[in-house]
């Protein structure tokens, strides 16, 4: 495809408008604002900052960001929920295309540019590319590398890429802004997986979701044991969740983490209550053995990652696959009931993670 340029892609690429919603990101505020500012955009670019109730110095740097440049629109979300965030920002944007940008993530630079032609180009009603996870510490690498890998959280094109093509759903997401008034913006209930639902919503209406490898954006995934358990508990329940309403529309490899927990958790019965059954209790350990030597055999094939990194690997994987599993388990059988990624929303005041 040609890329527009210069005179002719102002003509021609609109004027966008880009929302954030942020809660306790002090340590990447700054720099996700700037990787938007900084974009090879040929037109205007508006980009509204939802601001909830951060425990951290996100506001202030988010007030100081807005002071030196009038492209920044300030607006309160006292909920600090992502969904009512992002509507609200929807809600009083100017323009007819939007860009949901993460202070989590840093699009590459030509980002908008290549999204808006493709997305005009496809008639889409949604465009997304690549989750480029990176990290800075040896345990924040180990996890970027399990959410590039097929075996850390699955085969979606976002995360290891592929051939661009009709989707299942966006990272992030570019968006027409009468697609997102069509289906009535995100869905204010859920509080994880909320773009995986707007894009079946956005399908179910006829609207197109398209991939395209060639958008990327970096992403600094959580970079400490607890709070990586916690961010992926919360998501797991609401998959389970989101996978009852709809189980036709959800992916088989949803269920791989809860069922391995499962396995495990039966292993470990087996162990326990078996002491009838002679040596066949012994047959408990299987799974769980299993399992470790499997994430063990993954952490060893990792390649670019330190010795310090891929021993992190194998903590990494178990706890985002475990945790999910759990998670997805419970919210299958129970629902979400308001689950929040405790994560985010009770971190204190901290560095970079």
């Amino acid at each position: 495809m040609k890329k527009t340029s210069g005179v002719r892609a102002k003509k021609f690429l609109p004027a966008i408008t880009v929302i954030m919603p942020v809660l306790n990101e002090e340590a990447h505020l700054a720099d996700s604002v700037q990787s938007i500012l900084a974009q090879s955009y040929p037109n205007e670019i508006e980009l509204i900052v939802a601001l909830g109730p951060s425990h951290d110095d996100t506001n202030k740097i988010a007030k100081a960001l807005a002071k030196k440049d009038k492209r920044i629109k300030l607006l309160d979300n006292p909920r600090g929920l992502t969904t009512v965030g992002l509507n609200a920002a929807i809600k009083i944007a100017k323009h007819d295309y939007i860009v949901r940008i993460d202070a989590h993530s840093e699009p590459e630079p030509n980002y908008f540019q290549d999204g808006i032609r493709i997305l005009l180009e496809q008639d889409a009603d949604e465009v997304g590319g690549i989750m480029q996870a990176k990290g800075r510490s040896a345990f924040q690498k180990a996890v970027a590398y399990a959410y590039t890998s097929r075996w850390g959280i699955g085969a979606a094109s976002y995360h290891v890429g592929g051939k661009a093509g009709e989707a299942e759903s966006a990272y992030l997401g570019i968006f027409k802004k009468s697609a997102l008034e069509r289906v009535g913006g995100y869905d204010e209930a859920i509080i994880r997986g909320e773009d995986w639902d707007l894009a079946q919503r956005i399908k179910r209406t006829g609207g197109k979701v398209w991939f395209s490898p060639e958008l990327k954006v970096t992403y600094w995934p959580r970079g400490r044991f607890g709070r990586l358990v916690k961010q992926f508990y919360s998501t797991g329940v609401w998959r389970g969740d989101l996978t009852r309403r709809d189980l036709g529309a959800a992916s088989r490899r949803y269920f791989v983490p809860p069922l391995a927990v499962l396995g495990i958790l039966a292993g470990f019965t087996l162990l326990v209550f078996g002491q009838g059954l002679g040596n066949l209790r012994l047959l408990g350990i299987v799974p769980a053995a299993a399992y470790l030597l499997g994430v063990t055999l993954v952490a060893v094939l990792a390649a670019g990652l330190s010795l310090k990194s891929r021993l992190a690997l194998v903590i990494a994987l178990s706890a985002m696959h475990m945790s999910w599993g759990w998670g997805f388990l419970r919210g299958f059988v129970r629902g979400a009931a308001g689950t929040l990624d405790r994560s985010r929303v009770s971190q204190p005041k901290a560095k970079r993670s």
